[in-house]
């Protein structure tokens, strides 16, 4: 249960790529929301919000001389751990995460669909299964910060998901609705999207109390001095 409302800033890089299941559960809880596309600005505004959400994008977090307002997001991200203020980064916004704390982000192995991942911190969020199903459309992925911890592993792609202060971010994509996967993998072969499809049909429904925890640890978060780490004991 949330008890003070907190007020929660996304910022979204790219159309295709909105707050999803995210968007709409803080709507159901009543959360002040304020959605930025900062494809459309190609500028970060101030952000008066007690709680952060950094979406999924094209781009990389290394492609600063074309979207120079990266730069401006890795601060932002320092500022705001270094005040204990808590961040969910999802895809992009985890590589920003990593970025913003000079670990290095890189090319990988291309991950799109369905992969399981391993829970390293169950006291980070003891109600997650051990092990569960997530999709993934990254084309990258990124070290542990020197003072970052992991806390879920992948068997492709082993980083998937980080802690740092207040920091948490995510190498796969809880918020998705069967919409967005739809628009998402609309270039496949017919056979390749109907199997994607059918896949996702599957586990959405898991996927999507899943993100639901993930949203209701991140709300009820302490807008200051809050770490993820401490918190997990």
């Amino acid at each position: 249960m949330i008890i003070d409302k907190p007020s929660v800033a996304i910022l979204q890089h790219e159309r295709t790529e909105p707050g999803g299941l995210l968007a709409d559960y803080f709507g159901e809880c009543g959360i002040d929301l304020l959605q930025l596309p900062l494809y459309e600005t190609n500028e970060v505004p101030p952000l008066h919000a007690t709680h952060l959400i950094i979406l999924g994008g094209p781009m990389s977090v290394n492609d600063e001389r074309e979207f120079p307002w990266l730069i401006t997001e890795k601060q932002i991200i320092r500022e705001w751990v270094v005040e204990g203020r808590p961040i969910l980064g999802i895809c992009l916004g985890a590589q920003l995460i990593a970025s913003s704390f000079r670990a290095a982000v890189y090319p990988c192995k291309k991950e799109l669909g369905w992969t399981s991942v391993n829970t390293t911190k169950n006291e980070l969020f003891p109600e997650l299964p051990g092990i569960f199903n997530v999709f993934q459309m990254h084309g990258e992925t990124f070290d542990i910060p020197e003072a970052g911890m992991l806390v879920f592993r992948g068997e492709e792609v082993p980083n998937q998901a980080i802690c740092i202060g207040s920091a948490l971010g995510l190498q796969f994509h809880p918020e998705l609705t069967l919409e967005m996967i739809q628009d998402w993998v609309s270039f496949l072969p017919l056979e390749s999207r109907g199997s994607l499809l059918a896949q996702s049909r599957q586990y959405l429904p898991e996927s999507e109390k899943i993100c639901r925890m993930i949203a209701d640890r991140f709300l009820t978060a302490p807008s200051r001095t809050f770490s993820w780490m401490k918190s997990a004991g």
